[in-house]
């Protein structure tokens, strides 16, 4: 599983004009799923989501989880981060799990997310044309792979 986490003040999922989801301060996760990631990707990258210590404490430190603030997670799904553009100016996206397998898992993701965060998460629509939306604090944005655990 592939994830870009961005640190936001706020974060919204517009789908045909109508609001699906929004959240106030806290993460927007853009999650990308192949067909080799487990249950093991899905519990190792949830928890390490939810601890990741990119929020200012007293002293101005990126010391504080979301966890450690209460705030809120908006997962969207996002094949595209599986984009290969190595051949030409197209990108493939073949790596990119097709939703047969795909939507069980990010389903299962946003469940284990919201059970490490203590409260549920809110999500976009699994193949939907979502304009999202979102205000980075910081910027901060990070890019995490569970098949390569730095």
């Amino acid at each position: 599983m592939r994830t870009v986490i961005q640190r936001v003040r706020h974060a919204s999922v517009t789908i045909d004009g109508q609001l699906k989801s929004k959240i106030g301060q806290g993460l927007l996760v853009l999650v990308g799923i192949e067909d080799k990631d487990t249950q093991e990707d899905i519990e190792w990258l949830a928890k390490k989501i939810t601890n990741l210590r990119i929020f200012d404490d007293e002293n101005g430190v990126m010391n504080r989880s979301v966890t450690d603030i209460d705030g809120e997670i908006l997962i969207v799904s996002q094949f595209t981060l599986y984009a290969s553009t190595k051949k030409g100016n197209r990108p493939s996206y073949l790596k990119a799990s097709k939703p047969g397998i795909a939507i069980p898992m990010y389903e299962a993701f946003c469940e284990e997310v919201g059970l490490q965060l203590g409260k549920p998460v809110q999500t976009g629509t699994f193949g939907a044309d979502m304009k999202v939306e979102l205000l980075n604090d910081g910027p901060v944005t990070i890019w995490i792979d569970s098949q390569n655990k730095e």
